[in-house]
């Protein structure tokens, strides 16, 4: 068939079941946003470019696939670049595609060229993979070979660009290939590490899973299930891996935040660590909660890098593979030789519920403006059985991971890279990816909420369910704690303070959304009921109080025996 190089691109990426695509529309890309679109993609265009690599992030992270958004030459790729880090530092597959000149301008000896940089250069530290294409037969070997180092390995980001006097011209090719032809997929680990490490398993007396990050973002959550079943014992979340696997609710810890998760860490003698790089917020599972036992505790990791292999601590069983592949052969090794449950399991459970509980009943309450950990209790108890939680912020996510009272099957934030205001764009990307189908609650700063503030309109363009909680303290509240601690109290806080007269909800109301102002918590979750009865995006703008959320950040000396390492 003939077809022109934009839609070859349209067709390599349907093959690897791409239908989304994020980006502002410019000449070097109207034929390809107008071609995606009568072929049925979703073509969605937000207000800047950061926004639209951060929603294919949070698309790939929702399907588990490749994700794609599109910069325009110039100023339109620069502005890809946050969210290019990001990808990589998230180790999220985002394909960038980059717009440029004609190859004719570029070697002009000239100054003064309109819109124009050389761009590859200034991004290939920060990508898999880096290429132009610069005839248009090189299309199916250029964009596979993008797909291929995406996805191999780590996944990553990778940026490709073709110039402009490519795009257009024609190309006789066959039927796209289905990735499995051109790309290895599904790997598998080797059976004889499979029956050791399931050996190991049915031998330890105190087994647990360390489940991180990419649990969730390969999606196998239905197969991690199976295994944890069969190995009958707690589900360790790092802090990256923060969704919660359906059926496993009541045995999921989170790391170091809670005394079941400490626990049981202490008293394993074998940890499966699946989709986790084994890195700082774990203590690379050597120091802190793992050094006691350390002598009798076995591993058995499950990782894509085999470069990764024992980087971070020893590992006795290394399955390098897909974990999607090799989760199911570990529960076929097992399935024939089902645990019995840990020994402390159901104290542990029994425990945890009661922290919650507690901490819902004990989080400081009848303060005007609102204690954000009252705030986080309000807003998570009404959250939607269904919905995805996004989260953005400093303090407000550290107050998040304590008081949270909802336990989400789809978590959204930049754990990794610390990205504020991706909160926003991931809401959108995550929403798009669902179909605009599933109830959203953002939670998020003041701050952070303001980076990407503009996507509230792309939002309610889309008509997304989504209610963004917004605490209010007219402040970077977590900075504001760093000067504190570090100068003392009543010293100059400069640079983290703006207008107390910013009202959030005002601002949505005039993007069309729904908005609340409230500065009393039995206010909070009426006003989040009604906001997702309006069928608007809508802001509920908390006011909480700058103290509280500056100074008494719940767990933060255990946040800090990680974090804290050469950033303060």
């Amino acid at each position: 068939m003939t077809v022109k190089v934009y839609e070859r691109i349209l067709q390599l990426l349907e093959a690897e079941g791409v239908n989304t695509i994020f980006g502002i529309p410019d000449p070097n890309f109207v034929h390809m946003f107008h071609l995606a679109e009568e072929r049925g993609w979703n073509v969605v265009a937000p207000h800047h470019e950061e926004s639209a690599g951060f929603m294919a992030e949070a698309v790939s992270r929702m399907t588990g696939g490749p994700a794609v958004c599109i910069g325009t030459l110039g100023p339109g790729v620069a502005n890809l670049a946050g969210a290019m880090m990001c990808a990589k530092v998230e180790n999220s597959p985002v394909i960038f595609l980059g717009g440029q000149r004609a190859r004719i301008t570029e070697q002009r000896v000239r100054r003064g060229r309109i819109q124009f940089v050389k761009q590859a250069e200034l991004f290939e530290p920060s990508v898999k993979y880096c290429a132009s294409i610069e005839y248009a037969d090189q299309t199916d070997e250029v964009i596979r070979e993008g797909l291929r180092k995406a996805l191999t390995g780590t996944p990553g980001p990778v940026y490709i660009e073709y110039p402009s006097h490519v795009i257009l011209e024609e190309l006789d090719v066959p039927d796209a290939l289905p990735p499995s032809r051109y790309r290895l997929v599904g790997q598998t680990a080797g059976q004889d590490r499979i029956d050791e490490a399931a050996r190991l398993i049915r031998e330890a007396q105190r087994p647990i899973i360390l489940a991180g990050h990419g649990v969730h973002t390969t999606r196998a959550g239905a197969s991690v299930k199976e295994l944890a079943d069969l190995m009958a014992c707690p589900v360790i979340q790092t802090s990256g891996g923060t969704s919660y696997i359906k059926g496993l609710e009541d045995r999921t810890f989170p790391y170091g935040f809670s005394p079941s998760a400490i626990e049981a860490v202490v008293s394993s003698d074998l940890c499966l660590a699946i989709g986790t790089e084994l890195g700082e917020p774990v203590h690379y599972g050597r120091g802190r909660h793992w050094v006691a036992g350390e002598a009798a505790r076995s591993w058995v990791l499950i990782e894509q890098d085999p470069e990764a292999i024992g980087v971070n601590r020893p590992i006795d069983v290394p399955l390098v593979g897909d974990l999607r592949a090799i989760v199911p052969q570990l529960s076929a090794a097992l399935k024939d030789t089902p645990r019995e449950p840990s020994p402390d399991l159901d104290r542990w459970i029994r425990e945890d519920a009661e922290r919650l509980a507690e901490l819902a009943a004990t989080a400081p309450s009848g303060m005007s403006p609102v204690h954000p950990a009252r705030l986080i209790v309000e807003a998570t108890k009404v959250f939607p059985a269904d919905g995805i939680m996004v989260r953005d912020g400093g303090a407000t996510t550290i107050f998040g991971w304590t008081y949270s009272q909802a336990k989400p099957h789809d978590v959204m934030w930049n754990q990794n890279f610390g990205h504020l205001g991706t909160g926003l764009p991931y809401a959108v990307g995550a929403g798009v990816a669902a179909g605009g189908t599933r109830p959203m609650m953002l939670i998020t700063g003041d701050s952070s909420f303001q980076f990407h503030i503009a996507e509230l309109e792309t939002a309610a363009r889309l008509n997304l369910p989504l209610v963004c909680v917004v605490a209010v303290d007219y402040a970077w509240g977590l900075e504001v704690g760093v000067y504190k601690r570090t100068f003392g109290p009543g010293s100059l806080e400069t640079g983290t303070h703006w207008s107390t007269e910013t009202r959030l909800d005002k601002v949505a109301e005039g993007f069309g959304c729904y908005g609340e102002y409230v500065e009393r918590d039995e206010d909070i979750a009426p006003a989040i009921k009604r906001a997702y009865a309006s069928g608007k995006t809508a802001v509920i703008h908390v006011a909480v109080d700058p103290k509280a959320n500056s100074e008494e950040m719940p767990s933060y000396d255990e946040f800090r025996t990680w974090y804290a390492e050469g950033t303060q």
